[in-house]
């Protein structure tokens, strides 16, 4: 298998997403060639596509939130699921947090969240495992996740989880710029953001993207247990 982090190095430049210049990644330069490159040289050990490569608007708005508001997870045990590049969860660090877990099955984005909180000098945490589908001990005081409802079985797992941890008591902060499976009815919007994108990832070159709280009411939480 491709070292991830050579791959890494091999295949992006450390820049800044546009809605967030106070962090830099390792992110493509091109859309296309990293594209290429991962299908040529990944595809026969069944790795994901490179979306740990790209700053999707949903985690862009979701880390502009966290480091426009402190508070909002200053002191709190933070998770975030499906990590990426790790954006949200070195902005939760950034910001006060008292720890962050970044959990991430990839394992060239799990790299990729490890060499950008280097960049960073925040690094957060990070567990390999499969949170929407493995029981994992202990719990969060605030999850973040951000553009992960863009397919129904994904979205599915994300939500019945969320919809546990809420029940919990658990907070919920999601970033989406309105993907085909975000659940609506048990969200309620607290910002939003115009977030820069690409034509080769996205239909516009804009897209107003929001952040969320998970309503437990709304949600029916407590119909879950």
């Amino acid at each position: 298998m491709t070292d991830p982090g050579a791959f890494i190095l091999a295949n992006t430049a450390i820049k800044a997403p546009p809605l967030v210049p106070e962090i830099r990644l390792h992110l493509a330069d091109e859309v296309m060639p990293l594209w290429h490159a991962t299908e040529a040289s990944l595809a026969r050990d069944g790795l994901p596509p490179p979306y740990w490569a790209f700053a999707w608007p949903g985690g862009q708005a979701l880390a502009r939130f966290i480091l426009d508001r402190p508070e909002s997870v200053r002191g709190k045990r933070v998770w975030d699921i499906g990590a990426g590049g790790g954006l949200a969860a070195i902005a939760a660090l950034k910001s006060g947090a008292a720890s962050v877990t970044a959990f991430e099955i990839d394992p060239f984005a799990i790299a990729a969240i490890t060499l950008n909180g280097v960049v960073n000098d925040a690094i957060p945490r990070v567990d390999p495992r499969d949170v929407l589908a493995t029981a994992v001990a202990g719990d969060a005081d605030l999850i973040l996740t951000g553009d992960m409802c863009y397919e129904r079985p994904l979205a599915d797992s994300l939500i019945a989880f969320l919809r546990r941890r809420a029940a919990r008591g658990v907070e919920i902060l999601l970033g989406d710029p309105g993907r085909a499976y975000l659940p609506q009815e048990a969200l309620e919007p607290v910002a939003s953001f115009a977030v820069p994108t690409s034509l080769d990832l996205e239909d516009r070159t804009m897209r107003i993207t929001a952040v969320y709280r998970w309503s437990a009411h709304r949600a029916g939480a407590d119909e879950a247990l």
